[in-house]
């Protein structure tokens, strides 16, 4: 029962990376499962209040990390509101539309159809706001992932 304890644990580690790049699938919940199950298959003895303290303030990080450089990224290369919500929503149905280059076209696109309709910016202006939407993204993944691979670091490091 350890051996499949110790796998569901990994797996939902792994999963967590996959939502990294696929953000359909809730990373930081399956991180978290990941610590849950630890405690359910094993124990919670491990997991002291510090270390939830911790991870708690983590996933605070994770969320900021997501939001600002997404911001940052689209507001660096002149993206407005629209264009953020734009390539939000791209970036929720590219990957269904177009299975994996959606991921990358689908925030793209819906910066810049955002800032066409919603701003009234030019074809120049809002392919730069698609760009700066890239940026976010994977200035945003490069965090996400940086942060993550701490929280594991101190999961281990905790048991």
């Amino acid at each position: 029962m350890e051996v499949v304890g110790w796998i569901v644990v990994i797996a939902c580690f792994i999963v967590s990376f996959v939502g990294l790049v696929y953000p359909i699938i809730p990373g930081v919940l399956f991180l978290i499962g990941g610590f849950l199950l630890y405690g359910l298959f094993f124990s919670f003895a491990d997991l002291s209040w510090w270390f939830w303290a911790i991870e708690i303030v983590f996933v605070v990080l994770l969320f900021a990390a997501d939001t600002v450089a997404n911001a940052l990224g689209l507001k660096k290369f002149g993206g407005s509101n629209a264009g953020m919500w734009g390539s939000t929503i791209g970036l929720l149905i590219g990957p269904f539309v177009i299975p994996v280059a959606g991921i990358l076209i689908g925030p793209f696109l819906g910066a810049v159809i955002a800032e066409l309709i919603f701003e009234r910016r030019t074809v120049g202006e809002a392919v730069k706001s698609g760009v700066g939407s890239l940026v976010g993204f994977f200035t945003s993944t490069v965090a996400k992932a940086g942060i993550q691979i701490v929280m594991i670091i101190l999961f281990f490091i905790a048991i």
